[in-house]
C-alpha cells in the first residue's frame, strides 16, 4: 500500500539531495589527474549511502539494475552491483573524456597525452572485464535439476485496492494450482517439483482461518508438491508477510519472514509527524509490518529455494544471505498487482536478471498478475507470463551450489569504492586548499 503523494516527495527531495552531493563531489575531483576513476567511485559511494539511508535504504535506482541486458552484466559475479555500476559509470565518463579531448586537440590545443590514455583505459578497461567475465557466467547443473512451477493467479483488479477481494486472490492462485494439477494428469504438463505463489497470494490468515486453510490444502494435494504459499500472518501481536512452506501431506511446516519492509507501504516511518501533516496517510498504514531476522531457505524436495520478497531484491545483503544459508535457486515473490501496467514491473525484472547473474543462481519470479518469470543463471528469460491474465510457468532448472567471486566478497568490493571515492575527494579538497593558500600568499 501507499499513503498518498506527500511522503514520496519528501523522498523525492532526500534523493535529490544525494545527487546534489554526489555531483558537488565529482565537480570537486574533475580537475584531478584520472578524474574518470574518482568520479565514478563517487558515484558508487553515493549509491551506497541512497542504499542505507533514510528509512533503511532505497537502492531501486541502482546504474547496475539497467544492465540486464547489457555487455557489463557478467560483472555483476565478479563483484555485484557496485563493481558492475561503477564499470558503467566509468565508462561513461572516459567516452565524456576522449571526445572532450578530441573536441578540444580539433580546436587546436594541446592533446594531452597522459589524460586521453586515462579516457581511453576508462572505456577499454570495463569493456575487456566484462568480455573476461564471461567465465563466471554459467548455466551447469552442479546439484542436479528440479521442476519448479510459478502461479500467477492474477487480481480482480490493478492497483492498490485489490486488497479488498482478498478471498478472491486466493481463490486465483489456488484455481490456477487446481488447473495446472488438471493439466498434468492429462500429460499436457510437467509434474512440478516444486511449486510458488507469490506475495500477498493468500492475504487471509490461513492459521487462523480454517477456509482459508483448506483451500490452500486442496490445492497442495491437487499439484501434489510442496507449494511456497506468500500470506499475511499475525503472530504473537505482530503483523507480518511471510512466506509458508506448504506440504501436501502436513499442511505448513516452515516460514519465512520478510526482513527488508517497505517504507510507506509496509510501515510508515515518522508516523507522528506524517500524521500531523495529514491523517488521511497514517489511515492507510494502520498497523506496522515487523521485521523477520533470519534469511529464508526453503527445502522443497531436496532444493534449497532461497525466497527474497518483492522490495528484498534490490537490496544486495538480502539476497546474497540466501545463497550463503545454501540456496541452490532463488524465488522472488511480489506483489506487482500495486504496479499497475507501470514499467516498475520490468524494472524489478530486471532486477532478477542482475541478481541471477550475480550469485549464478536459477531465479524465479511468482507475482500476482504480472510479469512472472524464469529465469536462468546467465540472466536469460527463457519462460515469461503477460500482465494480468492468469498462468503459470513450469521449467527444469538447474540447482548450483558454487559461489560466484561476488557471493564471496559481499560488502567488500563497494567497501573499497567509498575507500577509493574518499581519497579522491579527500586529494581534491587537499588541492584546492593548497591552490588557495598559494593565491593568498
Amino acid at each position: 500500500m501507499e499513503v498518498g503523494p506527500g511522503p514520496w516527495i519528501a523522498l523525492v527531495a532526500i534523493e535529490a539531495v544525494f545527487v546534489a552531493l554526489v555531483g558537488a563531489g565529482i565537480t570537486a575531483v574533475s580537475k584531478l589527474p584520472g578524474w574518470p576513476v574518482w568520479a565514478a567511485a563517487l558515484w558508487i559511494a553515493g549509491e551506497a549511502a541512497r542504499a542505507r539511508a533514510p528509512f533503511s535504504g532505497f537502492p531501486w535506482g541502482k546504474i547496475a539494475f539497467g544492465q540486464a541486458d547489457g555487455v557489463f552484466l557478467p560483472l555483476a559475479a565478479l563483484g555485484g552491483t557496485p563493481v558492475l555500476g561503477f564499470a558503467v559509470v566509468l565508462c561513461g565518463l572516459g567516452l565524456c573524456e576522449v571526445v572532450r579531448l578530441a573536441v578540444r586537440a580539433r580546436r587546436g590545443g594541446d592533446l594531452r597525452r597522459a589524460a586521453a590514455a586515462v579516457g581511453v583505459l576508462s572505456l577499454a578497461v570495463p569493456v575487456g572485464a566484462a568480455l573476461a567475465a564471461r567465465a563466471l557466467v554459467s548455466d551447469e547443473a552442479e546439484n542436479g535439476t528440479v521442476t519448479v512451477a510459478a502461479i500467477q493467479g492474477n487480481v480482480p483488479r490493478m492497483g492498490l485496492d485489490f486488497n479488498a477481494q482478498r478471498r478472491a486472490v486466493l481463490d486465483y492462485h489456488a484455481r490456477e494450482t487446481e488447473r495446472l494439477a488438471t493439466a498434468v494428469a492429462a500429460g499436457k504438463a510437467e509434474q512440478p517439483d516444486i511449486v510458488l505463489w507469490p506475495e500477498n497470494s493468500s492475504d487471509i490468515d490461513p492459521f487462523v482461518n480454517p477456509d482459508a486453510r483448506s483451500v490452500i490444502d486442496k490445492a497442495a494435494k491437487a499439484i501434489g508438491a510442496p507449494v511456497s504459499v506468500g500470506g499475511v500472518i499475525t503472530r504473537d501481536g505482530k503483523l507480518l508477510n511471510e512466506q509458508i512452506l506448504w506440504d501436501p501431506e502436513k499442511g505448513p511446516v516452515d516460514t519465512y519472514d520478510k526482513r527488508q519492509i517497505q517504507p510507506f507501504g509496509e510501515y510508515l516511518p515518522l508516523r507522528s509527524l506524517v500524521g500531523a501533516i495529514n491523517e488521511d496517510w497514517t489511515s492507510m498504514v494502520r498497523q506496522d509490518f515487523s521485521r523477520g531476522s533470519e534469511p529464508g531457505v526453503f527445502r522443497m524436495n531436496g532444493a534449497g529455494v532461497g525466497l527474497v520478497t518483492c522490495y528484498e531484491a534490490a537490496f544486495d545483503w538480502a539476497v546474497r544471505d540466501t545463497v550463503t544459508a545454501g540456496a541452490e535457486l532463488i524465488s522472488v515473490p511480489s506483489n506487482n498487482a500495486t504496479f499497475g501496467r507501470s514499467e516498475m514491473t520490468y524494472q524489478q525484472l530486471a532486477m532478477s536478471r542482475v541478481r541471477a547473474v550475480e550469485h549464478s543462481r536459477a531465479v524465479t519470479v511468482p507475482v500476482t498478475s504480472g510479469v512472472s518469470a524464469i529465469i536462468m543463471p546467465d540472466g536469460e528469460i527463457t519462460r515469461k507470463t503477460g500482465m494480468f491474465v492468469a498462468d503459470s510457468l513450469v521449467q527444469e532448472v538447474p540447482l548450483r551450489s558454487s559461489q560466484t567471486p561476488a557471493t564471496r566478497l559481499g560488502v567488500l568490493p563497494e567497501i573499497a569504492l567509498v575507500l577509493v571515492a574518499a581519497g579522491g575527494l579527500g586529494w581534491a579538497v587537499a588541492a584546492g586548499t593548497r591552490a588557495r593558500r598559494a593565491g593568498d600568499a
